[in-house]
């Protein structure tokens, strides 16, 4: 299965329910899902846009304390849903090596966001990757069982 293409599906469903807020997340996910079912991870699709959308205003507040120079009204939308995404998978997913984590969200900058979307992106998840390096290796596998404990600890 395509974890790339499953991160896109995931900003995808966040983007349209960002401009919808109206609508059904869940209902938008499973139609983005079905159209590539058998191309993508739905388990990876759901774990991130449900992760992001539940922490969302914490992982706004993370964006906003890595680069106070932009305040995250200024950021455009694309930008803070790949960086939500790739921090929630920093923060969660002790799977995803966090260099595998920055590169996708690089690569998705490139392709959807603007000119300096990429360089933006990597600069903020750089800074937080600093910022929770030692938090962020602890939730590796061999600490599986910190992960709920940490995140807890990091966005409150």
């Amino acid at each position: 299965m395509n974890r790339h293409l499953s991160r896109m599906i995931a900003m995808q469903t966040l983007y349209e329910w960002k401009f919808r807020p109206d609508s059904d997340l869940n209902e938008i996910k499973e139609r983005n899902v079905a159209e590539y079912s058998d191309k993508c991870e739905k388990e990876f699709v759901d774990t991130l846009v449900d992760g992001a959308a539940d922490y969302y205003e914490k992982l706004e507040q993370i964006v906003d304390d890595a680069a106070p120079e932009w305040p995250i009204d200024q950021v455009s939308l694309i930008d803070r849903i790949i960086l939500d995404l790739s921090i929630y998978e920093l923060l969660h997913l002790s799977d995803v090596p966090p260099k595998v984590s920055i590169n996708e969200a690089v690569e998705l900058a490139k392709q959807f966001g603007s000119d300096n979307s990429s360089k933006f992106v990597n600069g903020v998840l750089g800074t937080v990757y600093k910022k929770f390096e030692s938090e962020i290796s602890k939730i590796r596998p061999e600490h599986h069982s910190q992960v709920n404990e940490l995140t807890d600890q990091l966005i409150n």
